[in-house]
């Protein structure tokens, strides 16, 4: 059969199914088995194992499974398939702390962002408060514009004062010089 691009590939039978992993759940085994291993519980119960094994197979006058004279094979083969297993699921778990540590540095990085952002902002903030605050009146300045104020108003007020005043001297002038001419005119009309 011809491969055709628009249809999906047929899939193949196979006589195993492949086993489906959940990634996290076996995740979380490695990480727990990574984390036993780094114990000193699990280095005494090691420790106590070999003993027991070795001394077993050294000093019992029978039923001896891994003989001293062969080298404690089936120890080695043991202690072997141990450490074979122990190297992936501990670089499982490294892995893992790997994939946490990038996200919680993108997290900081992120969080980082936002505290640069906002103290930008504080910054321009403050700035703008400081060039306001140089526009406003200080209580000197405001006081100083009073006292000129309070001058004029008093030089005003001063003024009117004379003027009205000097109005006044004018009118009571203008009566008597008219009061004066209305007195001569009553004098002249007489003599007359």
């Amino acid at each position: 059969m011809a491969e055709r691009l628009d249809q999906p590939r047929e899939t193949r039978r196979v006589l195993l199914p492949r086993p489906r992993v959940d990634a996290d759940r076996q995740g979380q085994w490695s990480e727990s088995i990574a984390r036993f291993l780094g114990t000193p519980r699990f280095i005494i119960w090691l420790t106590l194992f070999c003993i027991v094994w070795i001394a077993w197979n050294t000093f019992s006058p029978v039923a001896r499974f891994d003989k001293a004279s062969n080298g404690f094979t089936a120890l080695t083969l043991m202690l072997s398939l141990q450490a074979s297993y122990a190297a992936p699921l501990i670089l499982l778990a490294q892995n893992r702390q790997t994939d946490r540590d990038r996200v919680q540095a993108e997290q900081d990085r992120q969080r980082a962002e936002r505290n640069l952002a906002d103290t930008e902002f504080l910054a321009r903030e403050m700035a703008a408060l400081r060039i306001a605050l140089s526009e406003v009146a200080t209580r000197d300045f405001v006081r100083s514009e009073l006292r000129n104020l309070l001058e004029e108003l008093a030089e005003e007020r001063e003024a009117e004062r004379e003027e009205r005043e000097r109005e006044e001297r004018e009118r009571e002038e203008r009566e008597r010089e008219g009061r004066e001419r209305e007195g001569r005119d009553r004098d002249g009309d007489a003599t007359a």
